[in-house]
């Protein structure tokens, strides 16, 4: 709760937080907001927004509803930001926490792993990844995860690194408690406020790169997304460009949200670490 409080605290935190509330909300009650498929054919074709009270939003090129595109695709971008960056950062924690406490040959082999992984840009393994196993979500989580979890392993050893060196760590030793134990209860919460800001940006990365994998037609085709929208409407972006642009739009609202509460996330945790 007093996390909670400081963020509010920050204009960023504060617009950021209610940006992905708002969101969350969509996506939650999407069902209710949307009755029915979003894919089915709801009406006469390409109709223009704010034309037609059954479609506010207006229908694309088949006739499907814009606006049940719009409520379900904020569904599927939330759940695979947010499931893709749990992943990485779990991953990222125990490769890091490992590489950090054991050090020596399972440090180096490790960290030699991490920069194999950092040499190749994220997109392109999830391009690839994707395009060898097949497009559905779980394999775009799974592969936005893969490009991702690098950057939580490499700070996450850094926190380990300076943590280990710590008089309660020392203390731990000395008491005889195990080592596991040492990790996961002394080490592992003091290292995990720097990565716990960091998710919020591979939040917004994954977010961004499913839209990019569903645009270039990558995406799972039996869900909408809102890079499969902008896809659709790029064919028609001089005549129906808000087929386009309205998705776009809830793209970049979507990510801006994340980037600020990510701002704020990283001055409240700085403000906590300040205090006596």
């Amino acid at each position: 709760m007093r996390l909670l409080r400081d963020l509010i605290r920050t204009p960023e935190g504060a617009i950021g937080l209610g940006i992905l509330a708002a969101l969350v909300l969509v996506a939650l009650f999407a069902p209710m907001l949307s009755l029915g498929d979003p894919l089915r054919i709801a009406g006469r074709a390409l109709l223009p927004p704010f034309t037609d009270p059954a479609f506010p939003l207006g229908t694309d090129r088949l006739g499907r509803d814009v606006l049940a595109g719009i409520l379900h695709g904020t569904r599927t971008s939330l759940a695979v930001g947010l499931a893709a960056a749990l992943a990485a950062i779990a991953i990222g924690l125990c490769v890091g926490l490992t590489a950090g406490f054991a050090g020596g040959l399972v440090d180096e082999g490790l960290m030699r792993v991490v920069d194999a992984f950092q040499i190749v840009p994220s997109f392109l393994l999830a391009l690839a990844f994707v395009s060898v196993i097949g497009a559905s979500v779980p394999v775009v989580v799974l592969a936005i995860a893969l490009g991702a979890w690098a950057d939580p392993a490499r700070l996450t050893r850094a926190q380990v690194l300076s943590i280990r060196e710590r008089d309660y760590v020392a203390s731990a030793r000395v008491i005889g408690m195990h080592p596991a134990e040492i990790a996961f209860r002394e080490i592992l919460p003091n290292a995990l406020p720097p990565v716990l800001a960091l998710s919020a940006i591979i939040v917004a990365a994954a977010i961004l790169t499913e839209a990019a994998l569903s645009f270039l037609g990558l995406g799972d085709p039996n869900v909408v997304t809102w890079g499969s929208m902008i896809a659709e409407g790029r064919n028609i972006l001089r005549s129906s460009p808000s087929l386009s642009i309205i998705p776009g739009i809830a793209l970049v609202v979507t990510v801006v949200g994340v980037y600020l509460f990510s701002e704020g996330l990283t001055k409240a945790l700085g403000g906590r670490r300040l205090e006596p």
